[in-house]
């Protein structure tokens, strides 16, 4: 037999039995759509975690206060931020500079309108060490002396869904906070603030979603009597960050937090990750289902055409041409499947991401991660498809092929 005529007669076969073959080609379709789809939002998403710790200096080292415990027989005792310790981390080797911080939130009020936001009480010139393409809107003007000037971030500035700014450069605005006191009772500290300036977006949700004041004005908003709830380190270049991350473990043991965005990115990515992993395992599994329905649809067609399989094998048929017959419909089904299943995979993953995800550090806008399809991604899932396809198709292929054509004539 010519390959045109093997290959006419199996996709006659395919058209034939059309229900069937659709019912087996979209479990093909379901499992190489589903690994399209988990493959680029992975991606995506990784791109979407660099691109939002890119914005940071690669030189900034966080550490936070009272997160561990002296290893002691006797007391356990966490370590407090305050002045001398943060002089003590300015004189390590290698550091550059520090940055104390107080952090908090508030509920701000301006016009009417109230939001809960995050709000850091730090030096404002500093800003632009620890996120070095931080711009401001026009008219906006850095105080760090002033203790009634407030930096606001472009999500609380420009609420999203909201029609009209929330705030604009020179207004008046109220910062309410909330604290017990020693016993218990609620309190309300109140302070009004003056808008200084107001930063565009700068891609980290962390400054995007909060408001900044100077140091004095933070501490006596927030009641912190001195004692610092974190200090940014800029090390001398990224080159010695993991030195400096040394020396602050080696100085304060395990009594302070360090993170870097490295780190924290790390972490991220290792959870994102092992997500993606478990789901692509679904995909992996649905493309094996996929695999296993070809098997059952080929050996019920080989049931189905016995005497059609005597026939041809007593007209001069090989057993290589009834081999090759099966395996052709196979992968049929396999291509038609793994092209169909990129191509939705693709959309899917496009249609996914007009879905919001929340942001991790707080309220703010959602952020939409876009998926990204490599093309050597895409082949090899359609290579995987076609090849389970083909697997699946050889045990059916090579029962027919066996088939004595006098017993398969005799069959009724």
């Amino acid at each position: 037999m010519r390959a045109t005529d093997v290959f006419s007669l199996s996709f006659e076969a395919l058209v034939d039995r059309k229900v069937r073959t659709v019912l087996t080609i979209l479990m093909v379709v379901l499992g190489s759509s589903l690994v399209v789809v988990i493959n680029g939002l992975s991606a995506g998403q990784s791109a979407f975690l660099e691109k939002q710790f890119n914005v940071l200096a690669a030189n900034v080292i966080f550490v936070s206060s009272g997160l561990h415990s002296y290893h002691s027989e006797s007391s356990s005792a966490s370590l407090i931020i305050n002045s001398v310790i943060v002089n003590r981390i300015r004189q390590l080797p290698f550091v550059e500079d520090t940055s104390p911080s107080y952090s908090g939130s508030i509920q701000i009020s301006s016009q009417g309108n109230v939001q809960h936001v995050g709000v850091h009480g730090m030096d404002p010139t500093k800003i632009s060490e620890i996120l070095p393409n931080v711009e401001y809107v026009d008219g906006s003007t850095i105080k760090p002396n002033d203790n009634a000037a407030i930096i606001v971030g472009d999500t609380v500035a420009n609420p999203p869904g909201a029609t009209t700014p929330f705030v604009s450069v020179g207004q008046t605005v109220q910062a309410t906070f909330t604290y017990a006191d020693p016993t218990g009772k609620q309190e309300q500290e109140t302070k009004s603030f003056v808008v200084t300036a107001i930063m565009k977006p700068s891609g980290n949700n962390y400054l995007d979603n909060s408001v900044l004041i100077n140091l004095n004005a933070a501490d006596q908003l927030l009641r912190k009597s001195e004692k610092y709830d974190s200090v940014t380190v800029l090390a001398l270049s990224p080159e010695y960050v993991d030195t400096v991350q040394q020396e602050l473990t080696g100085q304060f043991g395990q009594t302070l937090g360090i993170t870097t965005p490295k780190a924290i990115m790390a972490v991220r990515e290792q959870t994102a990750s092992g997500n993606a992993m478990f789901v692509l395992m679904i995909g992996i599994i649905a493309l094996v289902v996929g695999a296993v329905g070809i098997v059952t649809t080929l050996y019920n067609s080989v049931t189905e055409r016995v005497r059609e399989i005597g026939t041809l094998k007593a007209i001069g048929a090989q057993n290589t041409d009834v081999l090759g017959l099966f395996i052709v419909e196979a992968v049929l089904i396999g291509i038609i499947g793994a092209t169909l299943g990129i191509v939705i995979g693709i959309g899917g993953g496009y249609l996914m991401s007009l879905f919001s995800i929340g942001s991790p550090t707080g309220p703010g806008p959602a952020a939409n991660i876009q998926p990204i399809y490599a093309p050597a991604d895409l082949l090899k899932v359609w290579l995987l498809s076609v090849t389970l396809s083909i697997m699946a198709g050889v045990f059916p292929a090579w029962k027919a092929s066996k088939l004595s054509p006098l017993v398969a004539l005799r069959r009724d």
